[in-house]
Order: C-alpha cells, then structure tokens, then sequence
C-alpha cells in the first residue's frame, strides 16, 4: 500500500510491489547560485569520505543541477584514488567558483527580449562557455546515474533528463538522447517567471512507441515546454526515493522573510507567490522526508541550509550558530555574482551541516574534520 505520508507518489508506471533497491542516492535542491556554492561544499565534505564513487545515482533540480551538472561532465577526470577524487578541486571547486562570480540571469533577460533567440538560449550560451564545453547527455557516466530533473509545464509531470534516457512518464521515452547538458540544466533551473520555460524541439518518432501513458503524441511530443524542475520536486527526490533505500538530502533553499510591504507589480508579486509556494511545499517534503528516516523507510539522512549543527548528534561538529544559517540562507535565488567571502561562507556551511548530518546518521566512525574548507571565511 502506499504510504500517504511519504514525500513522492506513485505513478502508473511504478511497481509498487518492487520496493527500493541496495544503494545510495544523493538529492539536490534548488536556490540558485546560493544552492549551487551550498551543495558545492557538501561535495567537498562527501568526497574526503570517499563517499562519490559509492553513489549510485545522483538527482538534482535547479540550483543543484549545475553542481551535479558539472561533477557529471567532469567525472572521468576527477582522479579518482582510494575512493577520493584527487582533481575536486581543480576541476569542480574552480570552475564552479568562477561562475558565481558571474551574473547571468540578467544579461539573458536583457538579451533575450533584444537579440534573436530566446532566454533560455542565452542560459544556454553561458553555461556552455563557462561550465559545460557542449557537452551532452551521452558524456554523463554510467555510474553513478546522473538525473537533472525539470517540470513539463504541459503535462504536469516531471521530465527527467540521464545518459540513458529522456522521459516523462506521460509523454513517454526519448532514449540514448544527444541533447546538450546545458540545455538540460538550463531547462532544469529555469525559474519562473522570468528565464522560463525553456523550449525543447524534438520529433514525434523520436520516442519509444508505448511508452508514453496518455501524451505521447503531437504536440506533447515535438514542442516541449519545460520549467524549472523545482516546481514539480524541489528536493529532487522522486526519481531517488523510489529507487533506493538509502537517500542523502541537501536542501539550500532558502529562508523566506517576512515582507510588510509586497510589491503589486505582475513580476515581483508572482516572484514572491513562487517563494511561498516554494517554501510551504518544501517544508512539507522536509517533515516527511525525516519522518521516513525515523519511521526507518529509508536508511539515510538530511541536511539544509536551515538546519541547526546541534540537532545532529555527533560529539564534535564544526561551529555554527542559527544565526549564521538563516543569514545564509536569506542569499538571493539568482544566477548573479556572488562576492568571493559569501561564496566562501557557503561552501563552508554546506561542509559543515553535511559532515554533521553523516557522522551523525551515515558514518559515525567517520573523522572530524580538521576544519572548514576556508577557515578566514568562517560562517559570518
């Protein structure tokens, strides 16, 4: 039976009797560059545990699928020894950092509505030259699965982009897709309104016949709209949780602040209505999410931007302070330059709160951490 208080639903297609399978999947959040520099540190801390190659899937929404984006593009040349990628910094930490010094969002807007094209195209266009190098879906590894995850404004449902295969489970099964990993993360974090959605021209027999349930025609099938993948699932779980029995949850979404004075304008208002929306919905998936590891559903453990050090119960963590984590989690959701000691401050706390949160449910036998990947930075 399913369990009403779980934090995804069964679809047609899943076999509920089947259950999840042996082995561990990490879930992405979204929050823009904020999401992007957290979920970076909680890498940083997950590499030195040698924790990387033990994954057998990866699935990311929005602001977490440029992180994953980019570990995915770049894992053959990790250098991987003794389960510790001996490259992380020079291939992942660098290159992130760089782009969030980098504002993107507003130049696509600007150019998009100037310049031929769209504003996706221009996402796009820097991801490629910043991150991703055109490469595409086919240069993800095998393993472990690397899952970036938007919403099909059309069908309601969760399209799903991997090596394998493109899929929303209405529209049905494009597979072994060639499609540009920029194009996929854009798509993935193209939050609405203003860089969404993110168009994607595909062609009817491009889909395994049958495998859509009720869309799998024209033109659901060759005029495809699709926004960012927080919408739908904005701690990327559903295609983990019905997978695997062990699930790591990092969460940089962030704060919402009270606003005694909303804007009335179309586009700040529906910015601020997607914000509540956003923030009740993951609230709800949180409470259920840590109510299935402590009903033991699932083996596994969570950590956010939000959480508090001390509700993890490890001898010695790093230090933070509630404070410090709602400042940082009060960091804009944009795709715009973050000054060098915010990003600092950031990776450092998604080191922190992951290390905490694995020791205390994971890896108990696990070190401490000497301390945090940028000791001047601190946490504020």
């Amino acid at each position: 039976m399913t369990n009403a208080s779980s934090p995804v639903r069964l679809i047609p297609r899943d076999t509920e009797a089947a259950g999840p399978q042996p082995g561990i999947a990490l879930c992405l959040s979204g929050g823009g560059y904020r999401a992007m520099l957290f979920h970076l540190g909680a890498f940083w801390r997950l590499n030195e545990l040698a924790y990387l190659p033990r994954l057998a899937r990866i699935s990311s929404v929005s602001g977490g699928s440029i992180t994953a984006g980019l570990v995915g593009q770049r894992w053959k040349r990790l250098a991987f020894l003794n389960g510790k990628a001996t490259q992380f910094h020079t291939e992942i930490v660098t290159t992130i950092r760089s782009l969030a010094s980098r504002t993107i969002d507003a130049g696509a807007v600007l150019k998009g509505v100037s310049l031929p094209g769209n504003i996706g195209d221009q996402v796009v266009a820097s991801f490629n030259r910043f991150l991703f190098e055109h490469a595409t879906l086919q240069d993800l590894p095998a393993t472990p699965r690397f899952v970036i995850n938007a919403t099909n404004v059309q069908s309601g449902a969760l399209w799903r982009f991997s090596k394998p295969h493109m899929w929303d489970w209405r529209v049905g099964k494009v597979a072994n897709p060639v499609t540009e990993l920029a194009v996929a993360v854009d798509a993935s974090s193209a939050f609405p309104p203003l860089v969404s959605p993110v168009r994607l021209r595909l062609k009817t027999n491009d889909f395994e016949p049958g495998t859509g349930v009720d869309l799998q025609k024209p033109p659901f099938t060759e005029d495809i709209f699709l926004t960012d993948g927080g919408v739908y699932d904005n701690l990327g779980l559903e295609t983990a949780w019905k997978s695997y029995d062990t699930i790591l949850v990092s969460d940089g979404g962030g704060q919402i602040a009270p606003d005694p004075e909303p804007h009335t304008d179309w586009v700040r208002h529906a910015l601020r209505i997607n914000d509540l929306t956003d923030n009740q919905v993951r609230s709800l998936r949180k409470r259920q999410v840590i109510g299935s590891f402590q009903a033991a559903e699932r083996k596994g453990t969570y950590w956010g931007i939000r959480s508090h050090i001390g509700d993890y119960p490890v001898p010695t963590s790093l230090p933070g302070s509630a404070s410090q984590a709602a400042a940082l989690s009060g960091y804009p959701t944009r795709l715009a330059d973050v000054p060098d000691l915010a990003q600092e401050r950031l990776i450092n706390w998604g080191y922190a709160i992951c290390d905490a949160a694995m020791r205390a449910h994971v890896v108990p036998t696990a070190d401490v951490p000497a301390g945090f990947p940028y000791p001047n930075a601190g946490l504020g």
